[in-house]
């Protein structure tokens, strides 16, 4: 989704991502339990190795899918590895996005992107492309980390999602994360 190689997490850091520690402070399900149901298809948009994939696979139940998608094929064969042999196997749909777009042609219920669209060096154009993906009334977390984005750059982003279509629900409190609910109209 990027093509500043910088900006984005190394698959040789991944471990970092997914830690109980982490798990402490930005539990997935406390997280996302008000917005995800069972039976709803959702993607995690720069998955990376699973964090929040799992959790989300198992909120959206047998009835459910869950898309995990990175640009990073070894962030994606991580995640792979974490699901082989369970239940979440059939769930969960691995899927490499390019540098400049997404590539889904399914149209999803919920999106999340958490610690996501500061590596995108065209939001705008993300947000066109999620605009097409989303249900009517579908909607998108966005959750950035507080050191890497400004409070300034953070309502810019709210703003470019505005300016294509979305409306805000609300900012949950996400803890010291700057974080948003976004509704597409229907």
């Amino acid at each position: 989704m990027c093509d500043n190689k910088n900006r984005i997490c190394p698959v040789e850091k991944a471990d970092s991502l997914d830690t109980r520690f982490r798990r402490w402070f930005q539990n997935p399900e406390k997280i996302l339990k008000p917005y995800i149901k069972e039976g709803m298809t959702v993607l995690d948009l720069g998955c990376g190795p699973g964090f929040f994939s799992v959790e989300l696979a198992k909120m959206v139940g047998s009835s459910g899918k869950l898309i995990a998608t990175d640009l990073q094929k070894g962030m994606l064969e991580k995640l792979k590895e974490k699901i082989k042999g369970t239940q979440l196997e059939n769930r969960i749909t691995l899927y490499k996005c390019e540098e400049d777009k997404i590539g889904l042609t399914e149209n999803v219920d919920f999106v999340l992107t958490f610690y996501v669209i500061h590596e995108v060096s065209d939001q705008d154009k993300l947000f066109t492309e999620i605009e097409t993906i989303l249900k009517p009334n579908g909607q998108i977390l966005i959750v950035e980390p507080p050191f890497h984005v400004s409070k300034s750059a953070f309502e810019n982003t709210i703003q470019k999602a505005k300016a294509v279509g979305f409306t805000e629900v609300k900012r949950p409190n996400v803890l010291f994360n700057k974080a948003v609910i976004l509704r597409k109209k229907s």
